[in-house]
This record gives structure tokens, sequence and C-alpha cells, in this order.
């Protein structure tokens, strides 16, 4: 049974796919300025900007995080897998994430950034 409430798993959730998702942003800058596109502008001011929403998010959720003496760890990880430790009110608890999940989760996540950015 877990001790930690759904909206403060949600919080723990973004505390683990927010970097990922601020990592590929930073990978896919890189990626536009050396292609061949004949204006890179326009895709580096979407991509930029989507950046910097999800990296004040991040900024958010660690701030309120730490606010709360709530702790994130991986633990391990493999092929299908990967297991992170939460500690919540002197609890700890495990739990195991299917990586497609994750990938899954990351890519909604950087499609609402994307979006939210256009705005």
């Amino acid at each position: 049974m877990t001790h930690i409430p759904t909206d403060i798993r949600d919080m723990i959730e973004q505390s683990i796919y927010l970097p990922m998702v601020i990592s590929i942003f930073n990978r896919d800058l890189t990626i536009i300025e050396q292609s061949a596109f004949k204006l890179h502008r326009p895709y580096l001011t979407i991509v930029e900007e989507s950046l910097k929403l999800a990296q004040k998010d991040l900024q958010h959720v660690k701030r309120e995080l730490y606010s709360r003496k709530i702790k994130v760890f991986q633990v391990e990880r493999d092929e299908a897998f990967t297991l992170y430790s939460f500690i919540y009110n002197g609890y700890e608890e495990k739990h195991n994430y299917f990586n497609p999940r994750i990938r899954n989760k990351v890519s909604e996540l950087m499609e609402m950034y994307l979006f939210k950015s256009e705005k």
C-alpha cells in the first residue's frame, strides 16, 4: 500500500520525466543547429521556448519537493524497467516504471510544451 497521495506522486513523476524532456530538447537544439535546414531560426525558437517552459516547471517541482522534504532516487535500470525510490514523510517506497511508459509520457510532455510554446 502506498503512503504517497496522488497529487504528490504526480509531482514526483514530473521530477522524473522533466529532466528527460529537457535533455531531449537540448539535444534537439544541437541537431537543428547542425542540420541542413534553409532557415534554422523558426525551429530553434520553438524548441528554445519549449525548453524554457520545461525548465521553469522543473524548477517549480524541485522547489516544491524540497519544501516538502521529498526525495527521489533512481535505484536501478535495465532494458525493460527503471526502479525509483521515493522518500516521503519518513517512508521509503520503491516503484518500478516500465521504460516504454516513461518514453511515452516524455513524448506526451514534449508535445505539450511544443504546442504551448506556439501561443
